[in-house]
């Protein structure tokens, strides 16, 4: 079943490292975002985007619903109830950090930022969490894939559901330099 929703996940270079080195498994938001966490749904799609360098840098599928855990994962250290409504996720594309999607070259042309005014487009993704268009997310991950594939004739989205998608823009100009890395699992504590 293909997912319903389509999510920006938005983090500080800090906390992007330790969603990085858990392998893209786990996200999570405080209880300002409680509502639209509790709208992600098994097989919705999540895409990952670091703020002070402006990069996308990941696409997840959503594997397990909204839940609560207080464990401390993510900084600061001080606020766990900042992070506490989390999802499980199963990355889809991980992208290297040489290969990462340059928001400066893509952002501005995306459908989301068009309330915005060009040079004031970031200010679209000031918040950590966001419902993205459709046609946003597959211009995204589908570079991503065209980065690690060499092929931007399908993306992630449309492999689980049948469907062929569109050829889109190439963004960024990245090289393709191998394959994902390997990811810890994260445990839930009990």
């Amino acid at each position: 079943m293909l997912g319903n929703n389509y999510w920006m996940f938005v983090e500080t270079e800090e906390n992007a490292a330790i969603t990085r080195s858990l392998g893209y498994e786990i996200f999570g938001v405080g209880p300002k975002y409680r509502k639209r966490a509790n709208r992600m749904q098994k097989n919705d799609r999540v895409i990952f985007y670091t703020s002070l360098t402006r990069k996308w840098t990941a696409s997840a599928t959503i594997t397990k619903k909204c839940f609560e855990d207080s464990t401390v994962v993510w900084k600061p250290e001080s606020t766990p109830n900042e992070f506490k409504f989390r999802v499980e996720l199963k990355p889809d594309y991980i992208l290297d950090e040489s290969e990462y999607l340059d928001g400066l070259k893509i952002g501005p042309g995306l459908e989301y930022v068009r309330k915005w005014p060009t040079e004031n487009w970031p200010l679209a993704f000031w918040d950590r969490l966001h419902l993205l268009p459709q046609r946003d997310f597959k211009l995204l991950e589908g570079e991503m894939m065209r980065i690690k594939t060499g092929s931007p004739t399908e993306t992630a989205s449309n492999r689980k559901s049948g469907r062929s998608s569109k050829r889109y823009p190439q963004g960024a100009n990245l090289r393709n330099s191998g394959a994902n890395p390997t990811s810890k699992k994260y445990t839930q504590s009990a």
